[in-house]
């Protein structure tokens, strides 16, 4: 039976600066991940979440910084030395071998003493593809699974040798939206059993609100903001996060006075200078005003229903898309072609840069 491993270790990163020619993929990176934390890696194409994952593995260096496992510096170890499993988006599976194989092939390139003999091989299989939901399919071939199904022989193989931490680099990248979503469920059972540090890398902002304990946000090599779901959702610590996190819309206006003013529409902006400044509200943050609020005016565009939600697609005089979701249960009838006023509930406020 898989039990939680006592050997998961925490991991330190120290002011890591990676380059690739003129590129810098990493800028005085520094980040703690604790011992048994599923720690998501954030951000878009080229902001250096690759980078980081990598060199957490020992598949890159730094340049400078330094690189701990616990009280152990593995700056300069190599990927061998370090007792990391890694998941790939193209799972990279061996077309030649079985599922049971391909599982055991960790185990089966041990030397001497640390490789256990065929039958605690085949038992740590057995156990590994009862945990990932694939008993019985140890005799099929990858091509005779489906795209999920692969992945989780992937992740069942990077569990065999019994890494200390487990790093995924878009694991769910290549699936469709259905199987994304049942295998970030499984990601999640997987991690809770067997309590091992975990970092994976997504631009999926979804998928890292669905499943981290935490989530460092990286962009333009360097991390904006380091914390949990919720704090990251609704305290974002810079305007990147907040345009990033949350699907806000970016309301330009300005400051005067302390208060921000937008197209007509007022709130209050206690602490922030007088200037231009943007204010990002989710689609459920606005809505229709009613008569004592101010707003702004837009045009209805589309109205759909989705679940409990009215999503409206609005358009401002201007020609910003702005999204809006309000409870179907209750809401006015709209009609496409009609003039709105929009009051802003709530937002998170920023200078404009």
């Amino acid at each position: 039976m898989i039990t939680p491993t006592p050997a998961a270790t925490s991991v330190t990163l120290d002011g890591v600066n990676k380059r690739f020619g003129r590129f810098a993929a990493l800028n005085g990176v520094s980040l703690e991940i604790a011992a048994g934390e599923l720690l998501a890696l954030l951000g878009p194409s080229g902001s250096g979440k690759t980078t980081l994952l990598r060199i957490i593995a020992g598949l890159e260096f730094p340049d400078s910084g330094r690189v701990s496992f616990g009280d152990q510096a593995v700056t300069f170890a190599h990927a061998a030395e370090r007792g990391v499993g890694f998941v790939f988006q193209q799972y990279a599976l061996f077309k030649h071998m079985t599922v049971a194989k391909n599982v055991a092939f960790g185990l089966d390139v041990k030397k001497g003493a640390d490789r256990p003999d065929a039958k605690a091989r085949a038992a740590r299989v057995a156990d590994l593809l009862k945990l990932v939901e694939l008993e019985g399919l140890g005799e099929r071939y990858p091509s005779q699974l489906s795209g999920g199904q692969r992945q989780r022989v992937a992740l069942a193989r990077a569990l065999a040798v019994a890494p200390r931490i487990l790093l995924l680099d878009e694991p769910f990248g290549a699936l469709d939206a259905t199987v994304r979503k049942t295998l970030r469920r499984e990601l999640r059972r997987l991690h809770d059993a067997t309590g091992l540090t975990t970092v994976f890398v997504t631009h999926d902002q979804e998928e890292a609100l669905d499943l981290a304990d935490r989530i460092a946000l990286l962009n333009g090599g360097r991390i904006e903001q380091v914390g949990p779901p919720a704090t990251v959702l609704d305290q974002p610590a810079s305007a990147f996060v907040a345009g990033f996190v949350g699907q806000s819309n970016a309301l330009l206006g300005e400051v005067r006075g302390g208060v921000f003013s937008y197209l007509g529409a007022t709130l209050p902006a206690p602490g922030l200078p007088d200037g231009p400044a943007t204010a990002f509200a989710r689609p459920d943050q606005l809505a229709p005003a009613v008569a004592e609020e101010t707003g702004f005016p837009v045009r209805l565009q589309r109205a759909t229903p989705r679940g409990p939600l009215l999503w409206l697609d609005v358009v401002t005089a201007e020609g910003q898309p702005i999204e809006v979701a309000v409870v179907r249960v209750g809401a006015a009838v709209m009609e496409p072609g009609m003039d709105v006023r929009l009051a802003i509930h709530e937002c998170r406020l920023f200078p404009a840069a």
